[in-house]
């Protein structure tokens, strides 16, 4: 071939079988990311259509399954409201963008059925962490409660230990706290009641947003997208390899 230095072919065999390997795996990796993709999408159609479907009773303690999460349920029983457990968080405010510091009331909930299940019963302020000071929002009695099912929440690395002696919890762990408040025949999982229309007591439900990230499109253009750069990156490297002088 005219131009092209003599051997010169010799030379790309290392670099383009590396070359080869590596925009094989970029390729791999990017439609790997399209498959998943695929997959978050059924993932958040399926938790938006079970938080949406009309409430049926939660699985039985010994039957529960990760799958069971974001099932709306119903229960009937009553809360033990002396035995309470504040978790800090935060929960959207009025003016959007801002977030409101305080807590989740996590209470106990003894069912008519037998058995206790922990309902976050939604949030309050920091001004309203006393229990005396939302005595209007106390649910004494026979009621209903209706939420969403959601597995323990495990604590995230940088998320401080709880405290149980002094009460300070930073994660919704059902165990952690059932243990705490020397509870027994406690659900593996918790309930997050529903938001109460025109409510103006605390704790207010129907915190949950169903706001799973879906940003496997982004990364496979990523991956999509070096393939491509190494591929030119290549060809202008062979080219100045095959006809440099001898």
């Amino acid at each position: 071939m005219s131009g092209i230095r003599a051997g010169a072919w010799r030379d790309l065999i290392a670099p383009g079988l590396s070359a080869l390997i590596a925009l094989a795996i970029l390729i791999g990796l990017g439609t790997w990311q399209v498959e998943r993709k695929s997959w978050k999408e059924g993932l958040i159609a399926r938790i938006i259509a079970q938080s949406r479907a009309e409430p049926v009773a939660p699985p039985a303690a010994t039957a529960w399954d990760p799958g069971d999460e974001f099932r709306h349920v119903r229960v009937s029983g009553h809360f033990l409201n002396d035995k309470e457990t504040l978790v800090h968080g935060l929960a959207a405010g009025e003016t959007p963008g801002r977030a409101l510091q305080g807590y989740y009331v996590i209470t106990p909930f003894v069912r008519d059925e037998g058995g206790t299940i922990l309902v976050n019963r939604g949030f309050v302020p920091t001004e309203l962490k006393a229990q005396a000071d939302r005595a209007a929002g106390l649910t004494e009695g026979e009621t209903n409660v209706t939420g969403i099912l959601r597995a323990s929440e495990p604590r995230a690395m940088f998320v401080p230990a709880p405290d149980p002696a002094k009460g300070e919890w930073f994660n919704r762990d059902v165990a952690g706290i059932a243990a705490a408040r020397g509870l027994s025949d406690v659900a593996p999982y918790l309930i997050e009641a529903d938001a109460v229309p025109g409510q103006t007591t605390w704790p207010r439900g129907g915190q949950l947003r169903v706001d799973l990230p879906n940003n496997h499109l982004q990364y496979a253009f990523t991956w999509y997208g070096i393939a491509a750069c190494l591929v030119g990156v290549f060809g202008v490297f062979a080219w100045r390899r095959l006809h440099e002088p001898a």
